[in-house]
């Protein structure tokens, strides 16, 4: 289930536009989760991930950067993410189409909080039994979600940093997890070669002792 919705101008985290799940289990906890969700806009720069995850417990946020504007949504976490980033996708080209050239001119928050007519309709189309069906039929160019970087939406918000700098941790955990691998195959090479030695020492030994012996 989409949960709530957001949409926010990249180069100040301006709030453009919203649209929440009413839904009274959910209410005690979705302004939280709004107000999570305006603290990582202001996290959010030209150098963070264009597409990301965060985990939430029992919900995740996902978020995709486009055109300087950044679409997110906050979803039950067994909603497929390819069919959340499909989702965004989808309000991104409309929101662009129609009020992408006065996205840098707005001022005030949630300017074109009547987009959310198109959140609406889309959102019923994408929660749709048959859309979840169709799931793998869904042509976009997410085909890789499974490489979307994940985080914990939490952790990102009380380290103090921007989102850009965490994500070249990652990289870097993950250039050293390469090396590591690259270490271990090397010296687990040397350690084949070393056995192989030592035993073709022993079985020299072993002839120059059997020919002393009967010599």
């Amino acid at each position: 289930m989409v949960l709530l919705t957001m949409i926010a101008r990249l180069a100040d985290g301006l709030p453009l536009a919203a649209s929440m799940q009413e839904d009274e289990q959910l209410g005690r906890d979705i302004q939280q989760y709004q107000s999570q969700a305006k603290q990582l806009f202001k996290k959010l720069n030209e150098q963070s991930p264009t597409r990301c995850t965060l985990e939430a417990g029992s919900v995740t946020f996902h978020y995709c950067i486009e055109k300087g504007v950044c679409y997110l949504v906050l979803c039950e976490s067994s909603f497929p993410k390819k069919l959340a980033f499909a989702y965004l996708e989808d309000l991104q080209a409309e929101f662009h189409e129609q009020h992408g050239k006065r996205v840098p001119t707005v001022s005030r928050p949630y300017a074109f909080i009547e987009f959310d007519s198109y959140i609406q309709k889309t959102k019923k189309s994408y929660i749709d039994s048959r859309a979840r069906r169709n799931l793998g039929s869904i042509n976009t160019e997410l085909q890789d979600v499974q490489r979307i970087m994940v985080a914990n939406i939490e952790e990102v918000l009380q380290r103090g940093e921007a989102l850009s700098a965490l994500d070249s941790k990652a990289i870097n955990l993950s250039s050293l997890s390469k090396k590591y691998r690259s270490d271990a195959k090397y010296l687990n090479t040397r350690s084949t070669y070393a056995k192989l030695a030592a035993g073709g020492v022993f079985f020299i030994m072993l002839i120059v002792y059997v020919r002393f012996w009967w010599l």
